[in-house]
């Protein structure tokens, strides 16, 4: 199993990538959002962040950016959004990434009201990405949101996806499944359901009602369960540690925990 973490996108990356790699993980995710990790400022920085990840032997893979608008019923912003993410995609491959984090397309506001619409505009961006991604030579990992956000939550809204997308592959967070998950199931039942499409694994704790991103077994996610399910489709790739906190030794003993009962 490959360990990473996370940078926090408002400091500088470079900054972040050492501090990343004394804590010795194995990989950095580059999560790809202003003001640090614009793609403008991290393709400045391209040469700068291959040589730290060669000093430092670390893998990289890139978060696609967060705060954008991929099915938004204003057609500019959609464009803009859109634009946004196929930018990032180019830089992503250029720092020889060859797998990415994309979050599903958003749909608030009015969205709501006119939900097959925005999802046929969900739809239509994720065809631009994955197009280009496949282009590019990245592998896509669509990351399933949590209730409320209007997104791909379920596994009935990835077995939808797949079926449009059979290539796309997906990034489990387990933080994210916990939340309003009203039998404690969600994780297992996508582990169950898409063994061969999960590439990639968030991890953090929640008390089941907000993403806090807390250490492992600060909250109530059952890890014990989802480990031993995770071992049973015989997964072991990359895990990324979204434990955000400025005591990095949270991130430490989370890592410890895991490693722990893989190792059970």
């Amino acid at each position: 199993m490959l360990y990473g973490a996370m940078n926090f996108p408002v400091r500088p990356t470079l900054k972040e990538l050492d501090a990343i790699a004394e804590l010795e993980f194995d990989f950095f995710e580059l999560t790809m959002d202003p003001p640090q990790a614009h793609y403008t400022m991290i393709r400045k920085e391209v040469i700068d962040i291959l040589k730290a990840l060669d000093r430092h032997k670390m893998k990289i893979i890139c978060h696609l950016p967060t705060f954008v608008s991929t099915a938004d019923l204003t057609p500019s912003l959609r464009k803009a959004s859109l634009s946004e993410v196929l930018n990032s995609l180019d830089v992503a491959a250029e720092l020889g990434c060859t797998k990415v984090v994309l979050h599903p397309s958003y749909m608030l506001g009015l969205s709501v009201f006119v939900i097959e619409k925005a999802k046929a505009y969900a739809l239509e961006s994720l065809d631009a990405i994955v197009t280009k991604g496949n282009q590019l030579g990245l592998i896509i990992c669509l990351e399933n949101m949590f209730s409320g956000t209007h997104s791909p939550a379920e596994p009935d809204d990835f077995s939808e996806i797949f079926a449009i997308f059979p290539k796309l592959k997906m990034t489990l967070d387990l933080g994210h499944a916990h939340i309003r998950d009203k039998d404690g199931k969600r994780a297992i039942n996508f582990i169950k359901r898409f063994p061969n499409h999960i590439s990639h694994i968030h991890v953090s704790d929640n008390l089941g009602k907000e993403d806090n991103h807390l250490p492992v077994g600060a909250g109530t996610v059952n890890f014990p369960e989802i480990v031993s399910a995770i071992k049973g489709i015989g997964y072991d790739d990359t895990i990324t540690l979204e434990v955000f906190s400025e005591d990095k030794d949270y991130l430490k003993i989370s890592r410890k925990k895991l490693e722990a009962m893989f190792a059970a």
